[in-house]
């Protein structure tokens, strides 16, 4: 969103980064190899894995449990507030999809 970077490292073979935006929008995902083995060896081709996990889903919530000796009700109530917050966000962004599709609509006089 508004052409910033939200996360800019170097990773070497292999790498795992997670970012959380707290801005509404479409996010753009660069990357490039700064690697000269890979154009000899592969015949200049890159191949890179990419799971993407959006939402309250990404939480590993066994993980949470353990680290921060949740008890059931705990955890449960944790899950609770993190779907929670993810609706509010939900609605966040359709409100502004749906405002910015509203200004496009009058700016072409489709209004």
């Amino acid at each position: 969103p508004m052409s910033q970077v939200v996360l800019s490292r170097q990773y070497g073979s292999e790498g795992r980064f997670t970012f959380t935006s707290h801005t509404p929008g479409e996010h753009q995902i660069c990357l490039h190899s700064n690697s000269t083995r890979m154009a000899l060896f592969a015949g200049g081709k890159l191949r890179v894995h990419l799971d993407i996990q959006v939402g309250e889903h990404t939480n590993n919530y066994p993980e949470i449990a353990a680290k921060d000796k949740l008890t059931e009700l705990q955890l449960r109530a944790r899950q609770l507030l993190d779907q929670v917050e993810q609706i509010q966000k939900e609605q966040n962004y359709q409100r502004v999809s749906r405002d910015g599709l509203g200004g496009m609509s009058k700016g072409t006089g489709g209004n």
